[in-house]
C-alpha cells in the first residue's frame, strides 16, 4: 500500500511539473517579468479597437488581445494613452514596451520600429443613410469635405487621391482632420462633412450603434496588416509576443476575441 501511494504522489508530482514547465513555456524579457506587466502604449479612441465604456472601463478588441497575450507570459498589462502621431517616437523613448494600436505595418515604419502582424484592415468611406452626397468611390470625393484622424493611412489616401484629381483638373477633397477618430465621426452624424474616412472595422462598430443613420459608400479599399511594434533592439520581446500570439490562435482565444466585436473577417 505504501509503495503504490508513494507512486501515486509521483505521478501526481510528475504531472504538476508538467502542468507547471507548460505554463512557463513562454515567457517575456527578463525586465517585464520582474516588473510583472508589459506596458502597451495605444491611441485609445477607437472603436472597437480600443475605448472607454461609459463608465471608464478600458475595452476593445485590441485590449483583449494584448490581455490575452499578457496572460500567456503570467504578467498583467498597463495600458499607455498616447495621441497617434507620438506613439512611435513614445516607443522609441522607452515610455511603453511595444505598441498595440491599429497601427499599419508599412515598409516606412520598419525602418523605425519591427512589427509582429495579427490584423487585417480595410479602408471605407461612411456617410449618412441614404448617401445624400452620392460618394460611391475616392473620385466622388471631388469638391466634397471628407473628416479623417490625423496621421491615419485613410488620410495618405485622400491625399494622393487629391493629386490625382488636380491631375485630372477636377476640385479636390478638402479633408478635416480630427485629434481622434470619434471626433471625426461626430463631424459627420451633425452635418459638418459629407463623409467620414476609417477602416471597415470602425465603420461597423458604429453602425451597430445607429444602424439606421450611417452606411459604407461604395466598395472597402486599400487593404493593409496590422502589427505590434517594437523597438529594434528587442527581439527577445518580439519572439515572446508571436509565441504567445501563436498559441492564442491554437486555443480559440484569437477568434473568440474578433467574434466578439464583430470583426472576425479580418482575422489574419
Amino acid at each position: 500500500m505504501r509503495s503504490r501511494l508513494l507512486l501515486l504522489a509521483g505521478a501526481i508530482l510528475s504531472v504538476g511539473l508538467v502542468q507547471a514547465a507548460q505554463a512557463q513555456a513562454i515567457t517575456p524579457p527578463p525586465a517585464i517579468a520582474a516588473a510583472k506587466k508589459v506596458v502597451i502604449c495605444a491611441d485609445i479612441g477607437s472603436p472597437p479597437l480600443s475605448f472607454y465604456k461609459e463608465d471608464g472601463t478600458l475595452v476593445g478588441a485590441e485590449v483583449d488581445l494584448g490581455n490575452a497575450i499578457a496572460k500567456q507570459w503570467g504578467v498583467a498589462t498597463e495600458w499607455k494613452y498616447v495621441i497617434f502621431d507620438d506613439i512611435i517616437p513614445a516607443l522609441v523613448a522607452r515610455q511603453c514596451d511595444m505598441i498595440m494600436s491599429e497601427l499599419y505595418d508599412k515598409p516606412a515604419r520598419r525602418e523605425v520600429v519591427d512589427f509582429v502582424d495579427y490584423l487585417n484592415s480595410s479602408e471605407s468611406m461612411v456617410v449618412l443613410k441614404g448617401n445624400p452626397a452620392g460618394i460611391k468611390t475616392l473620385d466622388d470625393l471631388s469638391g466634397k469635405k471628407v473628416a479623417v484622424q490625423n496621421g491615419t493611412t485613410v488620410q495618405s489616401l485622400i491625399e494622393d487621391q487629391n493629386k490625382k484629381l488636380a491631375g485630372a483638373n477636377k476640385a479636390p477633397a478638402q479633408i478635416v482632420v480630427f485629434p481622434k477618430d470619434t471626433d471625426a465621426f461626430q463631424a459627420l452624424r451633425v452635418g459638418q462633412v459629407d463623409a467620414y474616412g476609417t477602416t471597415v472595422k470602425t465603420a461597423g462598430y458604429y453602425f451597430t450603434q445607429a444602424p439606421d443613420l450611417f452606411e459604407i459608400a461604395g466598395e472597402p479599399f486599400s487593404r493593409t496588416i496590422i502589427g505590434a511594434a517594437f523597438r529594434k533592439d528587442e527581439k527577445d520581446l518580439e519572439t515572446a509576443f508571436a509565441q504567445a500570439l501563436d498559441a492564442v490562435h491554437k486555443d480559440g482565444t484569437y477568434m473568440n476575441i474578433l467574434k466578439t466585436w464583430g470583426i472576425e473577417r479580418d482575422a489574419l
